[in-house]
């Protein structure tokens, strides 16, 4: 392994060249390849994280290109798919780490398997639904994790550390995602897709979070034991000390594992202010080109190795080889599964 490229890096005291080894021997798994997953891996493949996996059920759209800083106007083209196309440029970036990309909608049936044998865990989601279940999971492995969240110009991030991680990563337990946010927060309120986001901001959160993953995995310096807080159009950075666990919490002290428990079976889900709904078929497998055979009768059909889209009519198809479809053009989860049924099969 040749050292040269994190010189710059290594001669930082506080990393050194042990730090350095140390992070090529980590392994990582990023939870979603949007603004703030393309931030996380970028700068933990540039450091030089041995080992990267990159989780994401969704492909590129126009509207990301704005703040989805691994992606450019021919992954568009191509209609890749989000991970596929961060790990083709990561592994432009750097040749000599290993990067895997899992094209899969993280969800309860997955989640510990997509989670097993890294470790450490960074949210690149967008929604509460997924991180409460990330916070399950993790509960359940023993592995510290570091939330993300940005909307509009401001965003929070924390690190979180079970007490099944503390002694392993050298560092005092904290509370979980559910004794920070209590119960999982009520729909209606601020998204990207309602409120808008600016690029930088979701930079500057997405920084301070892969700085922490890179303590954590190096055991040097002093990890956020609260709550940062940063507005960009405001100009203010706030910490807010956490109490720890809470006594009373669901997750980390009464070990529910609701949302890791959540029965699977045929699943959809509203994609926020997409008008669209992504159908999911468990134990489902598809063949792209049998069904592009068939769709090809209804419609315009575009495929590749990764993805199928399908105009129908009003609708944009986009199916998956694990079965799963996003449809555009409707905001009705029966509706959707009504259209699988009748374009895809039951």
């Amino acid at each position: 392994m040749n050292l040269t490229r994190y010189q710059r890096q290594m001669i930082f005291s506080g990393l050194g060249e042990a730090g350095q080894r140390r992070l090529l021997a980590s392994s990582v798994a990023i939870i979603g390849c949007g603004a703030t997953g393309t931030v996380l891996a970028n700068h933990l493949a540039r450091a030089g994280v041995g080992r990267l996996r990159l989780v994401d059920r969704d492909y590129i759209e126009l509207n990301n290109l704005q703040r989805q800083l691994l992606y450019d106007e021919a992954d568009l083209a191509a209609g890749l798919p989000k991970a596929v196309a961060a790990a083709r440029r990561l592994r432009a970036i750097n040749s000599e780490i290993a990067i895997e990309e899992v094209v899969a909608d993280f969800n309860p049936g997955n989640a510990l398997d997509l989670l097993g044998g890294v470790d450490l865990a960074l949210d690149g989601t967008d929604n509460f639904e997924t991180r409460y279940l990330l916070n399950d999971a993790c509960l359940r492995l023993g592995l510290p994790w570091v939330y993300t969240g940005v909307v509009a110009s401001y965003g929070m991030t924390a690190t979180l550390i079970p007490e099944g991680a503390a002694a392993r990563v050298g560092r005092e337990a904290t509370g979980c995602l559910q004794c920070l946010l209590g119960d999982r927060p009520a729909s209606g309120g601020p998204t990207c897709d309602t409120a808008g986001v600016l690029g930088p901001v979701v930079s500057v959160l997405a920084s301070i979070s892969a700085g922490e993953a890179i303590k954590l995995l190096t055991g040097g310096g002093e990890i956020n034991r609260g709550l940062i807080h940063v507005d960009l159009w405001d100009n203010s950075f706030e910490t807010f000390q956490l109490a720890g666990r809470r006594p009373d919490c669901p997750a980390c002290v009464r070990g529910e594992e609701r949302f890791l428990n959540a029965a699977l079976g045929s699943r959809s889900a509203v994609l926020c202010g997409r008008n669209a709904v992504q159908v999911s078929a468990p134990d489902v497998r598809i063949d792209l080109a049998v069904v592009g055979e068939r769709l090809a009768a209804l419609g315009q059909v575009s495929r590749n190795p990764h993805l199928l889209r399908a105009q129908i009519d009003a609708y944009e198809i986009t199916l998956f080889p694990d079965g799963r479809a996003i449809i555009k053009g409707v905001d009705d989860p029966d509706l959707a599964r009504s259209l699988y049924a009748r374009y895809v099969g039951s």
